[in-house]
C-alpha cells in the first residue's frame, strides 16, 4: 500500500504522463520553439519551406496582416520590419528558429514562428514533413 506522499508522487507522474501524450494535439504552444515541430496535428505542407526566401514572404505577411501597437508618442515599441527580415535573413541559414511576438493595437499579443528541421537545439526531434 503507498503512504500518502507515494499516492502523491504517483499523482503528479500520471498527471505529467497525461499532459506529455495531450501535447501533441492540444492547443497550448510550446516552451521552446523546436517543440513545434513535435505538434503534429498543425503540420501542413503548405507551410513547410525549404526556401528561405518563401519563409521570409511568410513572416512578412503575418507581419503586415497583424501590425504592431504604435506608441502614442511616436517613439517605436517595436523593431520594425525590416529589422525583423534582416535578423531572419542571418539566423535561418544557421538553423537558428525565429519568433515574432508583439502586441497589435487591439492590445491583442500576435505570435509566429519559423523552426528550422532538422533543428539546431533539438536534433532528437523528427522533421514531420519533408519540404513540398
Amino acid at each position: 500500500m503507498l503512504d500518502s506522499e507515494d499516492k502523491r508522487q504517483q499523482a503528479v507522474l500520471d498527471r505529467y504522463r497525461e499532459a506529455a501524450a495531450e501535447f501533441q494535439t492540444g492547443n497550448v504552444p510550446p516552451t521552446m520553439t523546436g517543440y513545434w515541430l513535435m505538434k503534429k496535428s498543425l503540420v501542413s505542407h503548405d507551410r513547410t519551406w525549404a526556401d528561405m526566401a518563401v519563409a521570409l514572404a511568410w513572416l512578412t505577411k503575418q507581419y503586415e496582416a497583424n501590425t504592431p501597437f504604435e506608441r502614442p508618442d511616436g517613439l517605436q515599441a517595436y523593431s520594425g520590419l525590416g529589422t525583423k527580415l534582416e535578423y531572419a535573413t542571418d539566423m535561418l541559414p544557421r538553423g537558428v528558429d525565429v519568433s515574432w511576438v508583439y502586441y497589435t493595437p487591439s492590445k491583442s499579443l500576435v505570435s509566429f514562428s519559423v523552426v528550422c528541421c532538422p533543428n539546431r537545439f533539438h536534433p532528437q526531434i523528427p522533421c514531420p514533413l519533408q519540404p513540398s
